[in-house]
């Protein structure tokens, strides 16, 4: 595959000893685009992997004996920075500091072992992180402060008269900047959200902290309107393989308004025909546009408890791309042969027209494949009860063959709130994956294999769902807490397979060390990402792997659909290689920027809502399960999949011991508090604005 502009580049530049002139390093990698040339220079750059010398030359940092890192946490007298290309966090004094803050990316100097670990000094800052930030306003006679929500770990001065006449305990947007002359910093109020004691404020304080784009602009939201009101024209119907008669439907959750993926299946002699129908995003959505520019720049849909923040407008993602059941729509389809043992014998991607005859809900599917679903139900399925019954025998067969490959089960800790009319969140539960949606899951991994087998074959430029595998030093970790547990630990060791971690997370199933060992599985793993590589995906045991199924709420499967709409429209290689080799690059790059970004506002705004609900639980009690062991305390887990902290401390008469794995023993009884135990509990605090729950023991 040809090399990108990027890639190029920083190879050139790498492999020199000295700093180059520009001007030579764009001929060496035969560039044809000067703008191109420099945006990738310049985004190389940003990441901290090349310089730009006072003489306008580039050099790496490496021959300048620089290190490219990333302020991760500051307080008043020190800062830790995470060098970008990995290894140990550098300590950095505050007089070494050149005032770089939380977010900026640095070049590192005078890197040492300490008696702290290593140490070392910021020589200047390349890319200055955001100087905005959201907090709580802490008032008192003495002085006005800012307990910020990032890693400060240290409450900022907020100037006398810039409060916008905040009152203690508004979560508030501030600007930070230091004062002249004392170089203390100090933060100026912006914008007023309201009370922090609301999980809903602090989750519109979470979408700011995290820039995600909320409004679309004017020329987007104009060009999605007169998208949605052009329907599909009578040429657009003919050019397409018509597949509107057949037995297509939806499964989604109840609540889904964005339904982008339908499906199809039936079984044949030689053992299955599987249709996964995905809605046609790449049709509305053309490279360049007002629309395709503001997707890329979201990346993704983000989920909170209270709302969605589309990645598309929903004249789009409500209206012509989701699937609705009765009406028509352009799809692009993924027609897959699978053979009696669920081996993907041959594919078709086409683009079609369907109708969807059901919208199906997960909750209902699953009542029929339990067989308790009532005379409504099974009315409303008529028309798809034998897919059904054919695609859970399929869906059943793949997940043993996955099973098989190695795949592994990994319990999802993924919560369900329900909140009242003011949105204030009064239930939770935690959320079970049901066969339904265990089947469509099936069938969309199937789907994204086979889009991956096919622009592997024809060698073209994409955009990959990569999972790289674990770093051996992250093994050895779980290897000695398995050990500890009593699971099998032999093969946990360098050159581990995905089967291996696949066989001890069946060995801790069903007991009461499988989440603990559930969420060291991932934390051992390296983090799923986009690349323009197919690197192969260590969890799934694939060696090709994408993301084609969701282009609606995904930007990704977006770019790959753009790319095989060329491909099976009769497009060259050599084309396509021209037209997306620097698209699929920065696809992969902004995408993975985006989808963490996406997950961080996420699973922050969720230990907002577990705090509010839990506030108004103080002083109850609850049989719980120690799901972590720190040197300070213990971790317990409740039903609900609430998770809050016992202190030490609340143990007054017991001298405990730490194993430094799992298990606190009392010197004094014997009493051991370790993972999988049970404990009962009662909740102490709930603090909403930063989401920490802090448990006390009932007894």
């Amino acid at each position: 595959m040809k090399e990108n502009i990027k890639s190029a580049v920083l190879r050139v530049v790498t492999e020199s000893h000295d700093a180059v002139e520009p001007d030579k390093v764009f001929q060496e990698v035969d560039a044809k685009d000067r703008e191109a040339f420099t945006n990738s220079v310049k985004q190389l750059q940003q990441d901290g992997k090349l310089l730009i010398t006072k003489k306008g030359k580039l050099v790496s940092p490496k021959a300048s004996g620089l290190t490219p890192a990333r302020i991760i946490s500051q307080s008043k007298n020190f800062s830790f920075a995470r060098p970008l290309d990995g290894g140990e966090d550098v300590y950095i004094a505050d007089a070494n500091r050149k005032k770089a803050m939380l977010g900026d990316i640095v070049m590192l100097h005078k890197l040492h072992n300490s008696p702290k670990g290593m140490d070392g000094a910021v020589e200047r800052i390349i890319v200055r992180g955001s100087r905005m930030v959201t907090g709580t306003v802490s008032r008192s006679r003495a002085c006005c402060e800012l307990v910020p929500d990032s890693n400060f770990r240290f409450n900022i001065n907020i100037e006398k008269g810039a409060t916008l006449g905040a009152r203690n305990g508004d979560k508030v947007q501030a600007v930070l900047s230091f004062r002249p002359r004392t170089n203390q910093l100090s933060a100026r109020v912006i914008k007023i959200y309201g009370k922090a004691s609301s999980a809903k404020i602090c989750a519109d304080a979470i979408i700011d902290a995290n820039a995600i784009p909320t409004e679309f602009p004017a020329d987007v939201a104009a060009a999605a309107r007169r998208l949605a009101a052009r329907g599909i024209s009578p040429e657009e119907r003919n050019h397409r393989l018509d597949l509107r008669d057949q037995l297509i439907f939806t499964v989604d959750g109840a609540d889904a308004k964005d339904l982008d993926d339908a499906i199809s299946v039936e079984k044949i002699s030689s053992g299955w025909r599987l249709g996964v129908h995905i809605a046609d995003v790449s049709h509305y959505v053309r490279e360049g546009s007002p629309i395709d520019k503001e997707a890329l720049r979201r990346g993704t849909s983000v989920y909170f408890a209270d709302r969605v923040i589309p990645m598309l407008p929903k004249e789009l993602s409500n209206g012509s791309c989701s699937l609705n059941a009765g009406e028509d729509k352009l799809t692009f389809s993924a027609l897959i042969e699978l053979d009696s043992r669920g081996n993907i014998v041959s594919y078709d991607f086409r683009k079609t027209i369907i109708n969807s005859k059901v919208r199906g809900v997960y909750s209902e599917v699953n009542q029929i494949f339990a067989k308790t679903a009532g005379a409504e139900i099974l009315n409303k399925y008529k028309p798809v009860l034998q897919p059904l019954k054919v695609g859970k025998e399929l869906a059943d067969l793949l997940e043993r063959r996955g099973v098989e490959r190695g795949t592994m089960e990994l319990e999802s800790g993924e919560s369900r709130f329900t909140l009242n009319e003011q949105g204030i969140c009064v239930d939770i539960t935690a959320r079970v994956q049901g066969e339904a949606e265990k089947m469509i899951e099936q069938f969309m991994l199937t789907a994204n294999q086979a889009a991956a087998m096919f622009a592997g074959s024809a060698d073209i430029p994409f955009v990959y769902r990569v999972h790289e595998a674990p770093d051996p030093e992250r093994v050895c970790i779980l290897r000695e807490l398995a050990g500890a547990l009593g699971l099998k630990n032999q093969k946990l060791r360098e050159g581990v397979r995905s089967a291996d971690f696949a066989d001890l997370l069946q060995e801790a199933a069903h007991t009461p060390a499988s989440k603990m060992i559930s969420n060291q599985v991932l934390r051992t793993m390296a983090k799923a990402r986009y690349d323009f590589r197919p690197l192969g995906h260590f969890g799934l045991a694939l060696n090709d792997y994408c993301h084609f199924t969701s282009p609606i709420r995904r930007y990704p499967d977006t770019a790959i659909h753009r790319i095989l709409s060329d491909l099976v429209a009769g497009a060259p290689a050599s084309k396509l290689q021209k037209k997306y080799t620097e698209f699929a690059a920065n696809a992969a790059s902004e995408s993975s920027i985006c989808e963490v970004r996406a997950m961080k506002a996420e699973r922050d705004a969720e230990k907002c809502y577990m705090a509010e609900y839990m506030s108004q639980h103080i002083g109850e009690e609850y049989d719980g399960i120690i799901s972590g062991v720190t040197a300070r305390g213990i971790f317990v887990e409740l039903p609900n999949s609430v998770e809050g902290f016992v202190s030490l401390e609340d143990f007054p008469e017991c001298r405990f011991q730490f194993d430094g794995l799992t298990t606190h023993t009392d010197e004094i009884s014997g009493r051991k508090l370790t993972i999988g135990g049970a404990l009962r509990i009662q909740v102490a605090s709930a603090d909403v604005a930063t989401g920490l729950i802090d448990f006390t023991p009932a007894e």
